[in-house]
């Protein structure tokens, strides 16, 4: 786990929760994006296409036949692994936030268990290379896949959700 300075009203864990063996991951592949350091990436996926951070993901060739189907999608959800994230924080104050959140209120990459979830365009598809051409991504490049789902608008959004403030 890498460690981060702690900012002002932040709590952390006293465990470490990598040490769990309640759950065992497979990446399927891998993101290549623009953003080398944590500092560059996006802190979503709104601000990755105002900065125009196109990526793929490209997909190991065992799981390439899990592709099969996926043409015709317009976006994906990509689960990722935050590998670099640190998992022990459970209170965290975002720069931009006024006041440090549970981070179940918040969709930082430090958690528990360093889960990303992205929607994004598809903007290409090579099932027999495992290449997503992505319209954008908010993660560091090299971040590991975890799934992939196909996105139903009829299904996962949701017009009258909404969130208390904007700092979140």
């Amino acid at each position: 786990m890498q460690m981060f300075e702690q900012r002002e009203g932040e709590i952390a864990l006293t465990g470490d929760p990598a040490q769990s063996s309640d759950a065992s991951l497979a990446y399927i592949g891998r993101i290549t994006s623009p953003w080398k350091l944590r500092e560059e990436c996006p802190k979503n996926m709104d601000a990755a296409r105002e900065r125009g951070g196109g990526a793929t993901v490209t997909v190991d060739e065992l799981y390439r036949p899990g592709l099969a189907g996926l043409a015709g999608f317009s976006h994906v959800v990509i689960l990722s692994w935050f590998e670099k994230a640190p998992r022990n924080l459970i209170v965290q104050k975002p720069r931009h936030a006024t006041e440090a959140k549970g981070v179940f209120a918040l969709r930082s990459p430090a958690r528990p268990n360093p889960i990303g979830m992205h929607v994004a365009r598809i903007v290409a598809l090579d099932v027999e290379t495992g290449v997503i051409e992505l319209d954008a991504i908010d993660a560091l490049d090299g971040t590991p896949v975890i799934d992939l789902k196909p996105y139903f608008a009829s299904v996962d959004a949701f017009p009258d959700a909404s969130r208390p403030s904007k700092d979140t």
